[in-house]
């Protein structure tokens, strides 16, 4: 129902003009996690970037499922506004954790009220994905503005956890939250009709269908957007800074790092598994979440390599570019895992790239910062090169 294919399609000039702003939300999530004098990062920090990061991500969604179930219906003025809404979420981030929280968090709750309006008037229900249409965990957002730190950032915790499980849950049974929507538009119309209106004003929903292939173009195009914010923080240390040959080696490690992340996602698309099977938006679509955290994460710590290249990397540092690291290749072993990989698979291809980041996070703090990278990127190029090394070994990957 959710997920039939439909005739091909690619993103449109409008689509891309509103993945801008993501550009600019994404560069800015990235100075969450930038340590400063007098403000080393911690668990806290870490925390407020992946409740922020998941705000500007559902948004996204919302209205990218949206204009992929409209098609040429999408009304351009809710995506423009929705555009402007991420802006102001977007500009309130550097202060998400002070006095722009109450704006960050008024914004958001008005992005998703419209993504929602928006969507009833299309007459569908997307069961692949309901938090893109129906806030199932804005209610504690709601409260927070209201609610004074830390309470507020608890709330928003409580808030996106609600979305996303509520989600997954209602998405294993979307024939029942269906037939719960149809039945309430039957009571409204029979009650409506009780009061002298005219019934045929209320349309039972239908199923949503999504284009499969188009929204993996734009998950991937989203990644793309990551990978451009950790392209530029590469770019900019290496503007900022002598280049000395630690330095150097260090920033050529991480440009690799980025080319073998985008081949990943070239080769296996947005999730960045190969296809074992077919899985389903209810999986996906939070994998996704987490993988283009996992590498926002990274570029917040590959921006701070002009100050830790001749040295070590500072802890809070180097958690955060390794933890990232491991965010990403632990959600593709668990996509691997969904979709029955083969134990082989499992084993040689995902268990090495989730050990060794989380070895050099634990274990790095006499590394110098280049080894630390160096090291990413060689996990990062044996996830690339396995597949042609099964073959050559006679194996299927």
């Amino acid at each position: 129902m959710a997920e039939q294919e439909v005739p091909e399609r690619h993103a449109s000039w409008l689509e891309l003009f509103f993945d801008l702003i993501i550009v600019a939300a994404v560069a800015q999530l990235a100075h969450v996690l930038h340590p400063s004098p007098g403000h080393p990062i911690g668990l806290a920090d870490a925390g407020l970037f992946i409740v922020l990061y998941y705000a500007v991500w559902s948004v996204w969604t919302s209205f990218t499922l949206y204009a992929n179930v409209a098609g040429e219906r999408t009304r351009r003025r809710s995506m423009l506004i929705a555009m402007f809404g991420i802006a102001v979420m977007a500009a309130a981030i550097p202060e998400a954790g002070g006095d722009r929280a109450r704006a960050f968090a008024i914004a958001y709750v008005a992005c998703r009220v419209l993504a929602t309006r928006t969507w009833s008037r299309t007459g569908t229900f997307i069961g692949a994905w309901p938090a893109a249409q129906y806030g199932a965990g804005l209610t504690p957002w709601v409260i927070s503005i209201w609610v004074p730190a830390p309470g507020r950032y608890w709330l928003w915790g409580f808030g996106v956890a609600a979305d996303i499980v509520i989600s997954y849950l209602q998405s294993r049974h979307p024939e029942q939250k269906l037939a719960a929507l149809r039945g309430e538009a039957q009571r409204q119309a029979l009650r409506s009709y009780r009061r002298g209106l005219a019934p045929q004003r209320f349309v039972l929903p239908a199923g949503a269908r999504l284009n499969i292939p188009y929204l993996g173009e734009r998950l991937g195009l989203f990644v793309i957007i990551v990978l451009g914010e950790t392209v530029m923080q590469v770019v900019v240390a290496a503007g900022e800074t002598r280049w000395t040959p630690a330095f150097s080696v260090a920033a050529l490690a991480g440009f690799g790092l980025l080319v073998c992340l985008w081949w990943l996602t070239l080769e296996y698309g947005a999730a960045a598994v190969p296809s074992f099977g077919g899985l389903q938006a209810r999986i996906t679509l939070p994998a996704h979440f987490a993988m283009t955290a996992g590498v926002a994460a990274t570029a917040a710590g590959l921006g701070t390599l002009a100050e830790h290249a001749d040295g070590h990397l500072a802890t809070a540092v180097r958690w955060t570019i390794c933890g990232g690291m491991t965010a990403y290749f632990l959600t593709s072993a668990v996509l691997g895992a969904a979709a029955r990989a083969p134990l082989r698979w499992l084993l040689g291809w995902s268990l090495p790239a989730v050990l060794v980041p989380v070895l050099l996070a634990v274990f790095g703090d006499g590394l110098a910062a280049w080894w630390i990278v160096v090291g990413l990127l060689a996990v990062a190029y044996w996830q690339v090169s396995y597949p042609a090394v099964m073959r050559r070994l006679g194996r299927p990957d």
